[in-house]
């Protein structure tokens, strides 16, 4: 009997731990599901992902309102995928900024990534109904964008470090605090999800720029908050090895000729004793290798997922 389609039979609610990781920064972890922060401006809210709903991003909030009742003026996404970002109505924020090249993706490919991830992670979606259609980003940049957080708070600095987990992928990071909220670019103690990657960049200059950033806390996208740099540095190394496995082992395959159901089978002996028993590891692996494969063989730009690739895929490599 196969398994239970990517993470559709995951359905038991995850314990939500929120942190203070420094006076005003905060974030919100829950044993694998997707990260969320907030930070204090002077008299504002930068908040840091929106959840997959405006029902479950209230629930969040209503948590943080225990330790600010500051308005949401800015909404930072880090990239397009749907369940990072289609809660966002329920902050009311004024400004919500993402990279040039994720407003461009949800244009391209929104409403299709979101009929796949509520396919895929149904147990995100709460309360569905209350989605008012795709999010759309109200100001994007290239490089880096500054807010000033006013009075003695510095800056939160919002950077591009080159095409990784999907192509336009930015971390938040605040120079004061050393505290850099990574966006699933990093992930602690949990599997990566490279359905979109761009592998090769990612595993090299964009990790690189990562970690030249020299944080000393980060909140990777899922996973337990790294704390400390020994810690950071560990989780930026664990992410570079997943993707370098994955590099070595289906390309081998790939470069021998062998079949993408030969290269899943031999990516996923390389992982599974580190990573099998970590958050998404067999729901991810199937879309990470398909897309390598397609990188391998010359696809540069991520090959749009729909509901029925999805399942075609799955079915291929874990029926």
């Amino acid at each position: 009997m196969g398994k239970a389609f990517a993470s559709s039979a995951d359905l038991a609610d995850k314990q939500q731990t929120l942190e203070v990781l420094a006076d005003g920064v905060y974030a919100l972890t829950a044993e694998g599901d997707p990260n969320v922060g907030a930070i204090e401006g002077e008299d504002f809210l930068v908040c840091f992902e929106a959840m997959a709903t405006p029902t479950a991003a209230r629930a969040w909030l209503e948590r943080l309102r225990e330790h600010t009742d500051k308005p949401v003026r800015y909404l930072v996404l880090s990239h397009y995928h749907a369940v990072r970002v289609l809660g966002a109505s329920a902050f009311d924020a004024q400004v919500i900024i993402a990279h040039d090249n994720t407003r461009a993706l949800i244009a391209e490919r929104g409403r299709q990534d979101w009929e796949s991830e509520y396919g895929r992670m149904p147990r995100l979606f709460k309360d569905p109904d209350s989605i008012p259609g795709l999010t759309w980003p109200t100001l994007t940049f290239g490089d880096t964008a500054t807010i000033p957080l006013g009075g003695d708070r510095g800056d939160l600095v919002l950077k591009y470090c080159g095409p990784g987990h999907t192509e336009g992928d930015i971390v938040a990071w605040l120079p004061r605090h050393r505290i850099m909220f990574a966006g699933d670019l990093v992930e602690s103690q949990a599997a990566l999800y490279t359905g979109d990657a761009h592998h090769r960049r990612w595993a090299t200059t964009t990790l690189d720029a990562v970690a030249a950033l020299g944080a000393e806390t980060l909140v990777g996208g899922r996973g337990a908050v790294a704390r400390g740099r020994d810690a950071v540095d560990a989780a930026i190394a664990q992410t570079r090895h997943f993707l370098d496995t994955l590099l070595r082992e289906v390309g081998a395959v790939h470069a021998a000729g062998g079949t993408l159901k030969e290269a899943f089978d031999r990516a996923h002996a390389a992982l599974a004793d580190r990573y099998g028993q970590w958050p998404i590891f067999e729901h991810c692996l199937p879309f990470d290798v398909a897309r390598l494969w397609d990188e391998l063989s010359g696809t540069e730009r991520p090959v749009i997922w729909t509901a029925a690739r999805d399942r075609e895929v799955w079915e291929r490599l874990q029926g």
